[in-house]
């Protein structure tokens, strides 16, 4: 089956350059969506979100009836275990980076950190997004791509 929106892959190998936790959180601090990735129903879901980073932790908004809203409210302490990714890879040459960060999601319950996170985030969807998920990292990975010097 042909795609016709596919572009040439660049020549040449890649080279995996594996990144530290404090430059992996900063480069997901640069861009402003990722995925995040749940369980429901035991199987895993992913959601394309946008966030912020506050202070080393991942903040997204949601709505009432999210699925992950639920999952959250639901999970109780610790929280309920997530994957968040996020990348920038270059279409055209397929340099850039990618990072994963695995941790516990919470419901924001504070009033002034909901507040706060509603003027920080603005969400793509036209819905109300009356909630906010905050995920703690306990475990950041990251690799950028690069070419392989000759």
């Amino acid at each position: 089956m042909a795609c016709d929106n596919a572009l040439p892959i660049a020549p040449g190998p890649r080279r995996s350059i594996d990144l530290d936790s404090a430059e992996a959180l900063r480069l997901l601090g640069s861009v402003s969506f990722g995925r995040i990735v749940f369980t429901q129903h035991a199987l895993p879901t992913i959601r394309l979100v946008n966030h912020v980073l506050d202070d080393g932790d991942i903040v997204i908004r949601t709505h009432e009836g999210a699925a992950l809203t639920s999952r959250a409210r639901q999970a109780g302490v610790p929280g309920v275990v997530v994957a968040y990714e996020a990348d920038a890879i270059a279409p055209d040459t397929h340099i850039g980076w990618s990072v994963v960060v695995t941790g516990y999601a919470h419901l924001v319950t504070d009033a002034r950190d909901l507040a706060r996170y509603q003027d920080m985030l603005h969400p793509w969807v036209g819905q109300a997004m009356d909630y906010a998920v905050r995920i703690r990292p306990d475990l950041v990975t990251g690799v950028r791509l690069a070419p392989v010097e000759a």
